[in-house]
């Protein structure tokens, strides 16, 4: 017995002289999940207008139907989200603002994380993130520095891990094989060429990357 009190006592020095020093986030139970600062939300997507055109073409799992993402951040007891929204541009706002404005318009929210060996890219994309607020929304969907869309921000803020990458955009709609009417009156009214293969991302694209995890639904 006293080796193995011995033992013990060994163990708790080491634990007092060389604490963790693993990437887990500090958790806040929200509507019936557990988030963590760096988290992803995802909002599902409707079949009409911008968000019915946004999923046709970029849908990748008949199960995974997303038009927006957002990046969380805990501070204090509150949630916010930072993201690049239609209605402000790039923001930071409570995220209790995206519930009430997706239940109103009866949408899912779905939460995601990065796997844990990735954890660490964390700090550095806040801090990215956060240096993009304040610019308007790209409603081109052509990258630039001066203006961003949602999947552009979240990209961007997780490029120095390489996280996610951009790839080849299209527009064409897979039942039609051609591009989706929707997209050619959209960039029509715009005064610029459909972008077909320029590079981008977007929602259903980056929850379907092997970096991120399914964590769950929030309740409604």
């Amino acid at each position: 017995m006293p080796a193995f009190r011995l033992l013990v006592s060994f163990c708790l020095c080491l634990l007092l002289l060389f604490p963790r020093t693993g990437n887990s986030q500090e958790c806040l139970d929200y509507r019936n999940l557990c988030i963590q600062t760096g988290d992803l939300i995802f909002v599902g997507a409707k079949t009409e207008q911008l968000s019915g055109a946004i999923n046709r073409v970029t849908q990748r799992d008949s199960n995974v139907s997303f038009d927006h993402v957002g990046m969380l951040e805990i501070v204090g007891s509150q949630v916010y989200i930072l993201h690049a929204s239609t209605e402000k541009g790039s923001v930071s706002e409570p995220l209790d603002s995206l519930v009430a404005r997706t239940q109103m318009n009866d949408k899912k929210l779905v939460l995601y994380r990065l796997q844990a060996e990735l954890q660490a890219a964390i700090p550095q994309a806040i801090t990215t993130a956060k240096s993009l607020l304040g610019k308007p929304y790209n409603w081109s969907y052509v990258l630039n520095d001066s203006s961003l869309y949602c999947s552009d921000l979240v990209e961007r803020a997780f490029r120095h891990a390489e996280v996610f990458s951009l790839e080849p955009m299209t527009f064409i709609n897979p039942e039609s094989g051609k591009t989706d009417t929707y997209w050619l009156e959209f960039y029509e009214k715009l005064g610029i060429p459909v972008p077909e293969g320029k590079l981008g991302c977007n929602p259903n694209g980056l929850a379907a990357n092997e970096n991120l995890r399914l964590v769950g639904e929030l309740s409604r």
